[in-house]
């Protein structure tokens, strides 16, 4: 990934509000890494005269989605310097997860460029807690309803899913971490019921696969069907297809995890 295609996503849902105004201090962070140089990677695409009606269209059919990507990512780098130092240190478990997804899907320069954002986000973290205690979570609240107002409920749970994973990365997932997961899902109107169930999807446990479904273990065998059904729904890696093959790859291993937690239900039911 260059560093023009961070910018690509201010062409997104994030040209404005919260997410817009970290934006404009992270990526700041990129102008030093070689941004003067955005337009001569190569990535440039013609949408001038030369282009027939067909070519414009389909140049901004990409485009769009190619902010939304953008926005998509930038918005889990924002959340993940929150999460990351909600228990008040930074792990290095923490951020070589994040280094690893950046690394396997875009490349080694795109650690670097994601690296150097982050970092630029905690030091942003660090200055405005110093001067008003509070007010970084409260620029993430916002930041959490301008994703909810602009990204689809499926892309949101899978936003979600990646923050669970970094915060698991050490092995453990301190309190004030799950207190901080709850707060960003419930800013970014997702379910009491689908933030439980996210939170127990990496579970080995028949508890833990009753609470993935969102059922107790007293519901009937329809209730446990209807439960599944209505979840495979919300998490089909189609709905998060247009984001990236990457990302969709993400959500088909979180979906093999629902699966597995019905089919644990299943076995134990003689279903």
């Amino acid at each position: 990934m260059s560093a023009g295609k961070w910018i690509g996503g201010i062409l997104g849902f994030m040209s404005g509000g919260a997410l817009g105004a970290l934006a404009g201090v992270a990526l700041g962070a990129l102008f030093d890494y070689g941004l003067k140089a955005v337009n001569n990677d190569g990535e440039r695409r013609d949408g001038g005269f030369g282009q027939g009606f067909g070519d414009r269209e389909e140049t901004r059919r990409q485009q769009y989605y190619e902010g939304q990507r953008n926005s998509f990512l930038f918005s889990l780098l924002v959340l993940a310097s929150y999460i990351i130092k909600a228990d008040g240190k930074v792990m290095h478990s923490e951020m070589e997860l994040v280094r690893n997804f950046l690394r396997m899907n875009f490349g080694e320069n795109a650690v670097e460029q994601g690296n150097r954002i982050l970092l630029k986000l905690f030091e942003e973290q660090k200055r405005m807690e110093e001067r008003a205690p509070g007010s970084f979570r409260s620029v993430i609240r916002e930041s959490c309803s301008q994703i909810a107002a602009n990204m689809d409920y499926s892309q949101r749970l899978q936003l979600l899913d990646f923050l669970v994973m970094i915060s698991r990365a050490d092995g453990f997932m301190a309190g004030d971490e799950v207190k901080a997961l709850k707060d960003v899902a419930y800013c970014m109107g997702i379910s009491d019921s689908d933030i439980d169930s996210m939170l127990k999807l990496h579970g080995d446990s028949l508890e833990d696969a009753y609470a993935v479904l969102g059922v107790s273990p007293d519901a009937s065998d329809d209730e446990v069907r209807r439960a599944y059904r209505a979840l495979a729904l919300k998490h089909h890696p189609d709905r998060v297809a247009t984001l990236g093959e990457d990302i969709r790859r993400a959500a088909e291993k979180k979906f093999k995890e629902i699966n597995d937690a019905k089919e644990k239900i299943y076995k134990a039911r003689g279903m």
